[in-house]
């Protein structure tokens, strides 16, 4: 193999988690070409997918950060907190009013104070010395933190005109994410304010369940998909970029048993690095991965989060509290005893009331009502039990639950 590039890498900023944009970023036609459609359109988009699965990356590939406001969502916050950050990062100063709202909580005053140059249009004021600058500050405005219509006359009055990205919504509690679902319609409907959420779940319809009235107006983006062609296009371009080769049935018994997942297909890629020291691009072509034994080397990846899905199990199993029918803890049994295959495509409700009514002290008895409320809220349990991201998610619109990683 030739080298492509005659510029020295390091492995860890090709291969595994990396902090930036992964070296090896591939194209996906379907994923990558919706994302840059959904941009050039005045909607918002939700990307959605398990954890670590490129919902981040795809981001950063095509949007720049001077394009949007980037907002980190926190699992205490609020709607009012969403919509008090959204100010901050937009560029306001917040401080809180002596006055209260009809709810009974305080107002808040926010105040835009910007730097720029009389002499030079805003777009060129960065590069203009500071001994040419003035500040200018507006008057404040007081708010009701909770009412999207006073957030809306606020950035209309400095002309915001970037997008709003909500990085890890997921962290909200389902409360306040269907709180801001409600929201998003508003600023969909009043402004030219694009948002666009990043979370980790399956249900592509997640806000429209939410919200109903958000039909139409969000573009969903799958960030979990990965083809096998395309988890061979990731190995193969590192292997440009640091000029080895992996053993070809390494590549194909790496593929055939990732689960789909390019986060072990990276991770997997960088131990094989390490182990055959390929710390950074070689100045001869290197071979390596030969004699790996992949079901060890994936079960090595696999078992570093081992401490974290035995917490999901036991404070999952727990429910929000001690019950009779002990829901929770039953809604495990199916997703322990299936086969991985079926676990992959998710598991149907009816299978799942089958399985548990075939083994619950209730037997067929057991109300399946109660099995379909305690299904919807398997999200919001995890979120209250601070499991994150979620390790299940049940997907109303298809009535599957499925594994997150």
């Amino acid at each position: 193999m030739v080298v492509i590039n005659t510029e020295v890498y390091k492995s860890e900023d090709v291969f595994g988690i990396s902090r930036d944009l992964p070296l090896n970023y591939i194209i996906r036609k379907d994923i990558d070409s919706l994302f840059t459609d959904s941009l050039k359109r005045k909607k918002h988009v939700v990307v959605f997918g398990s954890s670590k699965q490129g919902k981040t990356s795809l981001r950063k590939k095509y949007l720049l950060e001077t394009d949007a406001i980037i907002i980190h969502c926190s699992n205490k916050w609020t709607l009012e907190d969403i919509h008090v950050n959204i100010l901050k990062r937009a560029g306001f100063e917040i401080t809180q009013s002596n006055k209260k709202t009809s709810t009974g909580k305080y107002k808040i005053v926010a105040q835009l104070k910007a730097m720029f140059s009389p002499l030079v249009s805003s777009s060129l004021a960065s590069e203009v010395d500071k001994t040419n600058q003035v500040e200018v500050t507006t008057q404040p405005l007081e708010l009701d933190p909770e009412d999207v219509n006073d957030i809306i006359s606020a950035l209309k009055t400095m002309n915001f005109k970037k997008r709003v990205l909500l990085e890890d919504f997921h962290y909200l509690n389902i409360e306040a994410q269907r709180d801001f679902s409600i929201a998003l319609k508003a600023f969909h409907e009043n402004s030219d304010i694009s948002f666009i959420i990043i979370g980790v779940w399956l249900d592509e319809n997640r806000l429209t369940i939410y919200n109903g009235d958000l039909t139409g107006r969000v573009i969903s983006v799958n960030a979990d998909k990965w083809t096998p062609d395309e988890l061979k296009e990731v190995i193969e371009k590192g292997e440009s970029l640091l000029n080895i080769t992996f053993a070809e049935d390494f590549k194909t018994k790496l593929i055939e048993n990732s689960f789909d997942s390019v986060y072990i297909v990276q991770e997997a890629c960088y131990n094989v690095c390490r182990e055959n020291g390929v710390l950074e691009t070689q100045e001869n072509n290197k071979v390596i991965g030969k004699d790996t034994n992949i079901q060890q080397l994936i079960r090595k990846i696999v078992n570093q989060q081992s401490g974290r899905y035995n917490d999901f199990l036991t404070k999952f199993g727990d429910g929000f509290q001690t019950t009779v029918l002990e829901m929770y803890k039953w809604i495990l049994y199916p997703l322990i005893t299936s086969d991985s295959n079926v676990l992959e495509r998710g598991l149907r409700y009816s299978d799942i009331r089958h399985i548990i009514q075939a083994h619950h002290p209730r037997g067929t008895e057991l109300n399946p009502g109660n099995l379909t409320q305690s299904l919807k809220s398997v999200a919001s349990l995890q979120v209250s039990k601070k499991i994150q991201p979620i390790i299940i998610d049940y997907d109303e619109t298809n009535l599957r639950l499925s594994s997150e990683e």
